[in-house]
């Protein structure tokens, strides 16, 4: 099932996002997309540089997602920003959950 999981958990360094990477980042039909700057010496830094691998866990995981970065966002908005920017679409969506 085709998911976009929008992750803010520190450069791919922590949390939850970890178990989403050894998931999905091995899949081809996958996307892996930063949104704003990742950190030298993280491993968000390193997949976004094109890293084949990243140790999570202890074991290797193959990178074959597609990787983007979307430099022009950043994590860090309030709640007025993240509105505003959802008002600028053709069709905003009815329910949005920010966790």
């Amino acid at each position: 099932m085709p998911k976009f999981i929008f992750s803010a958990s520190g450069m791919a360094t922590g949390g939850r996002i970890l178990h989403h990477l050894k998931h999905y980042a091995p899949g081809l039909r996958n996307l892996i997309l930063f949104a704003g700057y990742q950190a030298g010496g993280t491993r968000g830094t390193a997949i976004a540089a094109g890293a084949k691998s990243v140790k999570i866990h202890g074991g290797e995981v193959p990178i074959r997602a597609k990787v983007n970065s979307l430099d022009m966002l950043s994590v860090h908005a309030d709640a007025n920003e993240i509105m505003r920017w959802l008002g600028n679409f053709k069709r905003p969506p009815t329910l949005t959950f920010v966790t």
